[in-house]
C-alpha cells in the first residue's frame, strides 16, 4: 500500500547546514597538515559526494516546484542520482573501514563483493522502479506518491555490513575509536527514523555528516604539536617527504637543534618561539614547521614556491646570529633541499639526525651529496648493530677491544689502561666509536655492546693475570643511559664473576648527565658497585656540562681532565692556575687525577704539576688491540 508524500515536510536548512559544514571540513584540512593516506583520499571523495548530495537535495526539491507543463524527467534523473551519491557514500564507507584496519584478504573480498552488490542492486532497482512508477511518482497536484522504500532496505543493507565490520575487527581497533564510530553510525540511523516519523526528509543528508565528523576527528585530524607556531608532529614530516617524492616536488629545509633543551622536562622558551615564528612568516612562501621533538624543530618550504631561497636562508642565518647573540642556547642548524634518493626511502627525519650527530656544537652545516654516501654508511653500520643485539653473542667477532696503556706517576709504571671499542665490519674494516656509539645509544643497543666490551676485557685481564702481569685494572666506558636499566648491575656482576678476575680488576669510566634521572640512578648504582670494589671515572671532565656540586655527591675515585683542559692549560699563565687549582682541589678531597691527551714533554711535565696522578696520551701509546698490553705491563710486583 503506498503513502502520500507531501514537499511541504521539506526545508533545504538540513541540506545547506551539510554544505557547509563540508566546506568547514575543507577549509580545516586546508589550513592545517593531514597525512595524505589512501583512505585521507577516500575521506575526501565522501565529504564531495557529501557535499553533491546536499545540493542535488536542495536542487531536486526546488525544480519540482517549478515545472507547470507535467515533464518531471529532470526531477526523476536528479532524484535517481542523489540517491546515488548517498549509496555511494555508503559504499565508501565499507571501502575506508576495510582500508583501515587491513582486513584480512578473505573477509574483505566477501564484504567488498557483498557491498558492490548491494550498490548496484539498489541503484537498478532505484532507476527501475523510478521509470515504471512502482516505487516513487510525482503528481499535478504538488504530491509525491511513494510506494516501496528502497533507498531504507538498501541503507539498512549497509549498515549491516558496517556494523559487522565494526564487529570484526573489534580487536585491530582501539576500543575508543570503535565506539566513536558505533555512535555516529547509530545516531545517523536514529534521525533517519525520527524524521520518517514526522513524515520528514529535510535531514536524510545531513544525517551522513555524522560519521564523516566521526573520521575528520578520530582519524584525520592532526593536533598542532604546538599551536604558539603551529608546528606539527614527526608523522606529519614523514608525510611530507612521502608526498614530495610522489610528487616529484623538492622542497628546502632548515633544522634547528637546540641540545640544552631536548631533554626531559624542558621546553623551548616563549621568546625562541617568538623567533621562530617570524621566521616562518617572513621569510619563505608556503612553510610548514615539524616539531620532532623537545629542542628540534624543521622549517620547511616548497622549492619552486622561493626560487630566491639561498638568499632567504642566508638572510635567516644573519638574523639567528642576532637572535644568539641574545639567548645564548647552544645549537646545531643543517639547511639543505630533498634529495631523491633520501625522499624515495623516506628516510628525511633519519638522514637530518644523522647529519646532527656528527656535528660540533653551534656549528651550521649545509648538505651535500657525499652526505648520502655517509648516510648509507651509518645504515650499514645500523644493520650490524641491530644484528649484534638480536644475537646478544658475548663473543661476537666484530666487537673488537682495543686499549690505551696508562701511566701511573706514583709507580712510574703502566699499570691500568682505558678499554676501547672497535667494530671490525665485512663492508667497511675497522670502525671507530664516533660513527657508532651515537647509533647505539639512540637506538638503545648500547648496553649489549658493553656487555660485550666488558666480557672480553674480563677475558682479557684473566689472560693478563695468569701469566703474571702487574695490572691495576681496566676500565671500559659505560653510557649513563644504560644506568636506567634495573638489570645493569647484575649484568655486569654476572659477566665480571663468570670471568674469574676480582672486582677490583674492573672500573667504569662515566661522562657527567644532564638529566635528573640519569643523575639519581647514576648515584644508586654507584653506590651498589663501589661496595664490590669497583672503580669509577668521570670521564671528559671539562668538556660542556660540569656541574661541582653533582660531581661530588658522586662517589668517583678518579676524575678524567679533558684534552680541552690539557690545551688550555699549555696557552696562558692564568688558565694554567685555574686548571691546576681544580686539579689540586680534587686531590686535596681524595679523588686521582688523570689528564688524557697527552702528545709530548711539555704536556706531560706541566700535568705532573698539577696534581695528576695518571697520565694518558699519544705521548705513550695510542689504542692498540688488548692482547698488544704485555709491552707496556710488567710482570710482578714492583
Amino acid at each position: 500500500m503506498g503513502e502520500q508524500v507531501f514537499f511541504e515536510n521539506y526545508s533545504p536548512v538540513g541540506d545547506l547546514t551539510t554544505v557547509a559544514v563540508c566546506i568547514v571540513i575543507f577549509i580545516l584540512i586546508a589550513t592545517s597538515y593531514v597525512k595524505r593516506t589512501k583512505n585521507f583520499y577516500i575521506f575526501v571523495t565522501i565529504v564531495v559526494y557529501l557535499m553533491l548530495a546536499g545540493l542535488s537535495d536542495v536542487f531536486y526539491h526546488n525544480l519540482y516546484g517549478k515545472i507547470t507543463n507535467g515533464n518531471y524527467n529532470a526531477v526523476y534523473i536528479i532524484r535517481v542520482f542523489y540517491h546515488a551519491l548517498l549509496f555511494s557514500n555508503l559504499l565508501l564507507y565499507v571501502v575506508y573501514i576495510i582500508v583501515m584496519q587491513n582486513l584480512e584478504r578473505k573477509k574483505s573480498l566477501f564484504v567488498r563483493v557483498l557491498a558492490m552488490i548491494i550498490y548496484f542492486v539498489v541503484i537498478i532497482t532505484d532507476i527501475v522502479s523510478v521509470v515504471n512508477g512502482t516505487s516513487f511518482k510525482l503528481k499535478d497536484n504538488a504530491q509525491a506518491f511513494s510506494a516501496q522504500n528502497v533507498f531504507l532496505y538498501g541503507y539498512i543493507g549497509f549498515i549491516a555490513i558496517i556494523v559487522y565490520l565494526l564487529i570484526v575487527s573489534r580487536r585491530l581497533f582501539y576500543r575508543r575509536v570503535m565506539w566513536g564510530f558505533y555512535g555516529t553510525i547509530g545516531m545517523s540511523f536514529l534521525i533517519l527514523l525520527i524524521q520518517g516519523r514526522h513524515g520528514q526528509s529535510s535531514f536524510t543528508v545531513a544525517s551522513f555528516l555524522f560519521p564523516v565528523i566521526a573520521m575528520l576527528y578520530i582519524i584525520h585530524s592532526n593536533p598542532y604539536e604546538n599551536i604558539e607556531i603551529g608546528t606539527v608532529d614527526t608523522g606529519a614530516f614523514e608525510d611530507m617527504v612521502s608526498r614530495s617524492y610522489r610528487k616529484k616536488k623538492d622542497f628546502i629545509f632548515t633544522s634547528l637543534y637546540l641540545p640544552e633543551l631536548d631533554v626531559e622536562g624542558k621546553s623551548i622558551p616563549h621568546e625562541i618561539y617568538e623567533t621562530i615564528r617570524r621566521f616562518s612568516a617572513d621569510y619563505f612562501k608556503g612553510t610548514m614547521l615539524f616539531q620532532i621533538s623537545s629542542g628540534h624543530i624543521i622549517l620547511t618550504a616548497w622549492k619552486d614556491s622561493n626560487p630566491d631561497y639561498r638568499d632567504k636562508i642566508n638572510r635567516i642565518l644573519e638574523a639567528f646570529r642576532q637572535e644568539y647573540l641574545k639567548y645564548m642556547y647552544d645549537y646545531k642548524i643543517v639547511i639543505g633541499s630533498s634529495i631523491e634518493e633520501i625522499s624515495r626511502g623516506n628516510e628525511g627525519l633519519s638522514f637530518i639526525n644523522s647529519i646532527h650527530r656528527r656535528m660540533k656544537i653551534n656549528d651550521i652545516y649545509t648538505v651535500t651529496l657525499n652526505d648520502v654516501d655517509r648516510f648509507n654508511e651509518q645504515k650499514y653500520i645500523l644493520s650490524e648493530l641491530i644484528d649484534i643485539f638480536k644475537k646478544k653473542d658475548l663473543d661476537d667477532p666484530r666487537i673488537l677491544v682495543y686499549c690505551q696503556p696508562v701511566y701511573s706517576i706514583k709507580r712510574d709504571r703502566y699499570d691500568t689502561a682505558e678499554a676501547l671499542m672497535r667494530l671490525s665490519l665485512p663492508n667497511l674494516g675497522l670502525v671507530y666509536p664516533d660513527k657508532f656509539i651515537s647509533l647505539a645509544e639512540d637506538n638503545g643497543f648500547i648496553h649489549v655492546l658493553t656487555q660485550i666490551i666488558l666480557k672480553k676485557t674480563c677475558d682479557g685481564i684473566r689472560k693478563l693475570l695468569d701469566s703474571g702481569y702487574d695490572l691495576r685494572r681496566i676500565s671500559v666506558n659505560v653510557s649513563a643511559l644504560e644506568m636506567r636499566d634495573d638489570s645493569f648491575t647484575n649484568d655486569v656482576e654476572s659477566i665480571i664473576k663468570q670471568s674469574g678476575i676480582p672486582d677490583e680488576k674492573i672500573a667504569f669510566e662515566i661522562t657527567e648527565s644532564r638529566s635528573e634521572t640519569d643523575f639519581m640512578a647514576l648515584k644508586n648504582k654507584i653506590d651498589e658497585m663501589k661496595e664490590r670494589g669497583i672503580k669509577f671515572y668521570l670521564d671528559d671532565f671539562g668538556t660542556g656540562y660540569s656541574n661541582m656540586e653533582r660531581i661530588l655527591e658522586l662517589p668517583f675515585d678518579i676524575i678524567k681532565f679533558d684534552r680541552s683542559l690539557v690545551l688550555a692549560s699549555g696557552s696562558n699563565e692564568r688558565s694554567r692556575k685555574m686548571v691546576g687549582s681544580l686539579a689540586s682541589m680534587f686531590s686535596d678531597v681524595d679523588y686521582s687525577v688523570l689528564y688524557e691527551g697527552i702528545e709530548n714533554d711539555q704536556d706531560e711535565e706541566r700535568c705532573i704539576n698539577m696534581s695528576a696522578s695518571y697520565l694518558q696520551g699519544y705521548k705513550y701509546s695510542k689504542p692498540i688491540p688488548i692482547e698488544e698490553l704485555t709491552g707496556y705491563f710488567t710482570k710482578g710486583e714492583a
